[in-house]
């Protein structure tokens, strides 16, 4: 049996573009893990009346599960719990024990600060204030919160701060309440990320294959040039997805870089780890992003010395040995200042690779020579040094992104185990 959820995201901020939504994608990607299908994801403002039609049109499709994020705090605007109540038809009601915990974190947090813990008194007793018969979600922060029972459906409400949320959902989902829906584990698949190839190349390829067979379900989606094919199958078709998988790295050899979850940034330390290498970046239009993808990954010291952000040609020349006649005769953007840019810092930081990146982001700065997206990138290391030029089409931070990938990618072609 697959059950199913629905995931209500309250607050005005993000509607208005203030607040990037987060919980989302990572409550769907939590609930796919134990094989729990979301039919739909729903934003509304912090109004009570918004949040209470949210609930109800979520409801009305008929889920195992809604859960919410946003709302809890302990100002005006913090509406969750009170629509709730509305959507079940229970009163509120104050959790004794509930505003003991939040009256000892937040006495804590006064006397640390010199304050008065009475003047969050009205606050404390707000956010202990819940439909009755709610199952207690301790806080992570101050607010509690909460599995409501809405007939064959549970609410699962939750706060925004996504660090709270995080936290709160690995409490909620080993709750009793819940256990039937999250118990049956997720559904197997397999994993094929692309990079390099135009996701219709991938859709047509997999048509070719002969698409979906008896038992798998195919989703192809594209982010950051890479391509991500997720087949998922049932436990006696594991023949039908393997066959699958087979003929999409047969077709598309070398640009097949994992059948596995971990992010880019990890493969391409591990690849390191395999040689022995350190690695250290040069960056122009990237400022530090290709360092910053690397240091996303915990126990990246072994592997990364550094990096030199190098917008400026005076920064090129003095800290990365980049000559002033090079510049003068090709421009900061161009293929031998990214290899100058690649050597100097691998031999000015001590590592064994480097790794450069120079180009034209925009919105402005491009010509007809060198538009903008008009981007170079060099890897040296101690076996091979190779360049590529890209040209990336879109806004000034899809051009940075997509540079940032491109890099990465290079650092793995030349850092593969033989």
């Amino acid at each position: 049996m697959t059950f199913t959820a629905a995931i209500l995201v309250t607050g005005s901020e993000i509607l208005m573009g203030r607040t990037t939504d987060t919980n989302s994608s990572f409550l769907a990607r939590a609930l796919d893990d134990h094989g729990v299908r979301v039919v739909r994801t729903l934003a509304v403002d912090d109004g009570e009346e918004a949040i209470v039609n949210g609930l109800r049109s979520l409801l009305a499709l008929g889920v195992d599960l809604v859960i919410t994020s946003g709302g809890l705090g302990p100002t005006h605007d913090d509406r969750t719990f009170a629509a709730v109540a509305a959507v079940v038809g229970h009163p509120l009601t104050l959790d004794r024990e509930a505003f003991g915990v939040i009256d000892g974190i937040v006495a804590a947090f006064a006397a640390a600060r010199g304050l008065d813990p009475a003047q969050f008194a009205a606050g404390n007793r707000k956010q202990a204030t819940l439909p009755w018969g709610a199952a207690v979600l301790r806080p992570v922060g101050t607010a509690p919160g909460a599995i409501v029972a809405h007939g064959s459906s549970s609410i699962v409400v939750l706060p925004g701060p996504p660090v709270e949320l995080t936290r709160m959902w690995a409490d909620a989902s080993r709750h009793p309440l819940l256990a039937t829906i999250l118990a049956a584990g997720a559904q197997p698949r397999r994993l094929v990320r692309i990079y390099g190839v135009p996701e219709s190349r991938v859709g047509d390829v997999f048509a070719e294959l002969g698409g979906d067979r008896a038992g798998t379900e195919t989703t192809i989606c594209a982010s950051r040039s890479e391509v991500e094919v997720v087949i998922r199958h049932g436990h006696a078709d594991g023949g039908a997805a393997t066959s699958l998988v087979d003929g999409l790295r047969a077709a598309f050899g070398s640009a097949v870089f994992s059948e596995g979850p971990a992010p880019l940034e990890e493969i391409v330390l591990d690849a390191l780890r395999t040689h022995g290498w350190t690695i250290a970046t040069a960056e122009s239009c990237t400022a530090g992003l290709v360092a910053a993808r690397l240091a996303d990954v915990p126990g990246c010291s072994d592997v990364l010395v550094g990096g030199v952000v190098a917008y400026a040609n005076g920064v090129k020349e003095g800290l990365l040995g980049v000559s002033a006649g090079l510049i003068e005769r090709e421009g900061a953007v161009s293929a031998s200042c990214a290899e100058a840019m690649a050597i100097g810092v691998r031999d000015r930081l001590g590592a064994d690779v480097g790794v450069s990146v120079t180009g034209i982001a925009g919105p402005d700065g491009g010509s007809d020579a060198k538009p903008v997206g008009l981007v170079y990138l060099h890897v040296v290391t101690p076996t091979g040094s190779r360049g590529i030029e890209r040209r990336f089409h879109g806004p000034r931070e899809n051009v940075r992104s997509w540079s940032v990938t491109a890099a990465l990618h290079l650092v793995r072609l030349l850092a593969r185990p033989e």
